[in-house]
């Protein structure tokens, strides 16, 4: 038994745990109804209390329709930074494969970065670049983080 809680003046006159038998029964009748009669009902509901069920589904089906109305936020990033975390046991390897992502940059270059983690391996590269990039060097034993 609760204590200090009163339910039936919270939930109205009558007891709380016929209430949500009422509920059970009230699931059951509309499982019964067809969808042209959900609709409806869906209709008068909004209307008596002055709600619309309409915004929220409007809202999730626009980034799914690819529309131009979309938020930035809510779009996909285009472009990504691959983030050198931990140089890991493999030191050379890590190097190597540093080397291989970033063309043009020196034996010593690549091992500054690999030393200095955390450090920027590549930035404002694509998905699948900065997927490859983060699967090659992690395989040389290296910890990376795509942004």
């Amino acid at each position: 038994m609760a204590i200090g809680l009163n339910f039936p003046r919270a939930l109205g006159s009558g007891n709380w745990r016929n209430k949500m038998a009422d509920t059970d029964k009230l699931v059951e009748q509309l499982s019964g109804l067809s969808v042209l009669e959900i609709a409806g009902l869906v209709k008068q509901l909004e209307e008596k209390w002055g709600v619309s069920a309409a915004a929220p589904v409007a809202v999730a089906a626009a980034p799914a329709a690819g529309g131009g109305a979309a938020t930035p936020a809510a779009e996909e990033k285009a472009t990504f930074d691959v983030i050198l975390k931990e140089m890991g046991a493999n030191k050379i390897g890590v190097i190597k494969e540093i080397r291989s992502a970033v063309p043009g940059l020196g034996l010593a270059e690549a091992k500054a970065l690999v030393e200095g983690a955390p450090k920027p391996i590549k930035e404002g590269v694509t998905k699948q670049e900065a997927e490859e990039i983060k699967k090659k060097v992690e395989a040389a034993g290296a910890k990376v983080e795509i942004k």
